[in-house]
């Protein structure tokens, strides 16, 4: 006995319209887009002073020399990376009254510098109370 069992097809998914709305989506997606601009490279010019010649020494002050290839000195002590800090640090304890000064090349990135006047805020000592020298190549 044969029982009657109706024909199964197989769901088909329509393609083509399918194809239609992801064009549109594409062409929509592109028109609404904001492309990434360039943005502009701001060059920077450090300040300089000329000094200016003068018979009196108003205090002697200890140096932190910045290089134009980035190394640091402090009164002639070769300071490793990262180290500043805690140079600075037991500097002051040991000339507790000294004031120090910092010279820079003008070559030296931004960032270096910043660094030094981070390390000199951590360490305990004012930055206004630091004069900035900048060295330019005659």
């Amino acid at each position: 006995m044969r029982f009657h069992r109706p024909k199964t097809t197989r769901s088909q998914v329509a393609v083509i319209p399918m194809i239609d709305i992801l064009f549109v989506l594409l062409v929509f997606f592109i028109v609404s887009t904001a492309f990434k601009k360039p943005r502009d490279v701001l060059h920077i010019q450090l300040p300089t002073v000329h000094e200016i010649p003068s018979d009196t020494v108003a205090d002697v002050r200890s140096t932190i020399a910045l290089d134009a290839s980035g190394h640091v000195t402090l009164d002639s002590l070769a300071v490793p990376d990262g180290l500043l800090e805690s140079y600075l640090a037991a500097y002051q304890k040991q000339n507790p009254g000294r004031k120090l000064e910092l010279e820079a090349d003008r070559n030296i990135p931004l960032e270096r510098l910043l660094k030094v006047w981070d390390a000199l805020t951590k360490a305990g000592i004012q930055i206004k109370d630091v004069p900035a020298r900048i060295k330019i190549a005659e």
